[in-house]
């Protein structure tokens, strides 16, 4: 619920704080006070237009921060966490801040995170419902009929079953639609991939090749240095002269005197012994390298000429010599798409038609759920039309079903409220119908039945009580009472017999300090509440026999 309204230079408010707490809070005052601009102001931070109109004639900026209580599992929470805002407030806390500029520029934020506009229009649908002659959101806006009507049924498992049936049925046709691409475009590339197939199984690339060639291309290509080189390494190494022959004469000179140095010439004698073992080990693989080498004078032809093709080829399919062999498995596959194509695409196609069935059962199911709760609505709601001198209204829940092409995830029907205020008018739309008066009066009827279901939890009715007085005034402030013992309601009234309802009565009021008008709100109580229902029940002299009404209609509050 909306817990705190601050406002700063909002037309004619200076600078003001309201508390508010749940149950039902009339505001009321003249004509002109200026009850439309704390509306106005709520409607700035609930997402509506920002305008330059709203700033104070020679302030700079406006600004207006609502303050809202809500559970944890508020809906107003997912939708932050679904565009990545920390909602965890700790305290269940929401706090919604909106300045315009002078320009008409505005900004927002919530919970002290900048937000766009269209989140608040989304938050603001699940925050407030304003109903009368101003914005309005929820039951005025025909997309969330269904869900009203599937939530006053208790009909919210079917519905999530019937949506889980349609993801399920999505993705098969899905899938189908996607083989079917794929097989048409494999199709007609058919003849073009046989080709490319049948050259790479000629080619037949294989992973890291291309690396392998490049080092054994260097190798040719200096390959007689190599070897000369290498030759003349070896007949260092193991000439009359060379390191073994040396080594092995030093170790025999050296082991008939061991015997006779205590010792001192063993570690000498064995690294010599090790040093003796690593040049054979060298030489050998120095041989082994030499002989290696080929000296065919065509190797380096056919290396280049097997390098150079692997490239083309690469570069003809525009990929790296590496991946050539996954694009040869790869178009390959396509072709075998080909040859599988008909048990596929039937295979699909069977799924899809059982998903659709089990789709259009559960659908079904949940369509007739919600035909025989609107019969049941509708009575509902035309039992609270009558004591609000609406006798004469209809009001009607027409479920109808959607053509094939527009099922969707929740589900084969079309729902939508109607009214006919006039009889044997044909009904039509709740908001092109009903004049303010009326339509907040079918607001009031529509959310009394509906009071439970809604995840709404602040309700505005601007001016409920238009064209009515008398007993229908009094039954119009019974049902706002009623709705105020488990929402939060805020009513916007001339009526004495509504306001005489309130838990809250707060009165808007002008003032002047020299050629400055300003807007101001003040919290009644006592005789204060008592004479200002007097003064909308007599005018501008209040009297004695208007006291003494007010005083009795204060006193019948339930």
């Amino acid at each position: 619920m909306l817990v705190s309204l601050t406002i700063r230079d909002v037309v004619l408010i200076e600078r003001l704080s309201l508390s508010f707490r749940k149950g039902l809070c009339a505001l009321t005052g003249e004509t002109g006070a200026g009850k439309s601009i704390l509306l106005d102001a709520l409607g700035l931070a609930l997402g509506a237009r920002a305008d330059s109109g709203l700033v104070r004639h020679g302030a700079d900026q406006a600004a207006v921060t609502a303050e809202f209580e809500l559970s944890g599992d508020h809906p107003a929470f997912a939708i932050l966490k679904e565009q990545g805002l920390d909602a965890d407030s700790g305290d269940g806390a929401l706090v919604i801040r909106r300045t315009v500029n002078a320009d008409g520029r505005s900004r927002a934020w919530v919970n002290d995170q900048p937000v766009g506009v269209g989140l608040l229009k989304t938050l603001g649908a699940e925050l407030v419902e304003v109903h009368g002659q101003f914005d309005t959101h929820g039951l005025l806006n025909p997309q969330t009929h269904r869900s009203v009507l599937d939530a006053y049924a208790g009909l919210a498992g079917q519905a999530a079953q019937v949506a889980a049936a349609h993801r399920a049925w999505r993705q098969v046709e899905d899938a189908r639609h996607s083989a079917a691409a794929d097989i048409a475009r494999a199709r007609s590339e058919e003849e073009y991939l046989r080709h490319a197939v049948a050259e790479l199984d000629a080619l037949s690339p294989k992973p890291g090749e291309e690396a392998e060639l490049a080092e054994n291309r260097a190798v040719l290509m200096h390959r007689e240095k190599l070897v000369d080189g290498m030759n003349a390494a070896y007949a260092e190494l193991s000439g009359d002269r060379g390191v073994e022959r040396a080594l092995s004469s030093a170790i025999r000179t050296l082991s008939r005197i061991a015997d006779k140095a205590g010792g001192t010439l063993d570690p000498v004698i064995a690294a010599l012994d090790r040093a003796a073992t690593e040049a054979g080990e060298a030489i050998a693989a120095l041989q082994s390298a030499s002989s290696g080498v080929d000296m065919d004078p065509r190797a380096l032809e056919k290396l280049e000429e097997r390098l150079f093709a692997l490239r083309a080829a690469a570069r003809k399919h525009g990929v790296e010599v590496d991946a050539l062999a996954a694009l040869r498995d790869d178009m390959a596959g396509r072709l075998l798409l080909i040859e599988d194509q008909g048990d596929l695409l039937a295979k699909l196609a069977k799924e899809a038609e059982a998903a659709r069935a089990s789709f259009h059962t559960a659908a079904k199911t949940l369509s007739d759920a919600r035909r025989e709760a609107a019969g049941r609505l509708d009575v509902a709601v035309a039992a609270e039309l009558a004591p609000l001198k609406m006798e004469k209204a209809k009001f009607r829940t027409l479920v109808e079903p959607l053509d094939e092409s527009e099922w969707n995830a929740s589900g084969i029907d079309r729902v939508a409220f109607q009214v006919a205020t006039n009889p044997g008018s044909p009904p039509g739309a709740l908001n092109k119908i009903a004049s303010g008066g009326e339509l907040a009066r079918f607001m009031l009827a529509l959310k009394v039945v509906l009071a439970q279901t809604s995840t709404v939890g602040t309700l505005v009715f601007d001016e409920v009580d238009t064209g009515i007085g008398g007993a229908v005034a009094a039954a119009v402030g019974e049902r706002l009472e009623t709705l105020g013992h488990g929402l939060q309601v805020l009513v916007v009234t001339h009526s004495p017999q509504v306001a005489a309802r309130g838990t809250v009565h707060l009165k808007v009021q002008k003032s002047q300090k020299g050629e400055q008008v300003t807007t101001g709100v003040a919290e009644l109580d006592g005789d204060e509440r008592r004479e200002e229902i007097a003064r909308m029940l007599s005018g501008a002299t209040v009297t004695a026999e208007a006291r003494a009404a007010a005083e009795s209609l204060i006193a019948g509050r339930g």
